[in-house]
């Protein structure tokens, strides 16, 4: 079934829990990004309200007791998108109140599902949707997958088991 506008926004916000997305793309190519990118290429100060509907989002859930958390694939060298990502969305994203890890997968793929363009979200351990990209990052669509769960979450598991928390990660690479 495929997810787009409001049916999105209702599967989304239907989780009672826990949402948890498997981040894999090394590139998004979104229309209402692409400002934001290039001024951070350009070394221009971040606007202030940068990314202000997700976190209220983000601060909603976590009031009402449920917990949203991500684990962000990477490869070295960083993209030009990710580290964007890293100075601009993700300590945002944090101080909201969602819990972001890092996994470095340059050297090994921990048996990961990294290709295909896919990324996913899961929902209180039980209903996932795909989200599926096109090679230059450009989201395709967003669909609710209705097989079994149990692989995706033996991935999260993994991908839990060897990432780290942002700030460490950040602090490695700065150092």
């Amino acid at each position: 079934m495929r997810l787009d506008g409001e049916d999105w926004r209702r599967f989304f916000d239907a989780f009672g829990r826990e949402a948890w997305r498997f981040e894999a793309q090394p590139v998004y190519t979104m229309p209402r990004e692409q400002e934001n990118v290039a001024r951070f290429l350009r070394g221009e100060g971040k606007p202030r309200e940068h990314n202000a509907r997700w976190h209220e989002r983000v601060r909603t859930y976590v009031q009402s007791g449920r917990s949203i958390g991500r684990v962000r694939i990477v490869r070295l060298p960083l993209t030009d998108y990710q580290r964007y990502q890293f100075a601009w969305g993700i300590p945002g994203n944090i101080a909201a109140g969602e819990d972001i890890r890092i996994l470095d997968v340059t050297r090994q793929d921990y048996g990961l599902p990294l290709s295909g363009g896919r990324d996913w979200w899961m929902f209180d351990r039980t209903r996932i949707a795909h989200l599926n990209f096109g090679p230059d990052g450009t989201q395709i669509n967003r669909e609710a997958y209705e097989g079994d769960p149990a692989p995706y979450r033996e991935w999260r598991r993994i991908a839990l088991e060897h990432a780290v928390p942002f700030e460490e990660y950040a602090r490695g690479r700065d150092g």
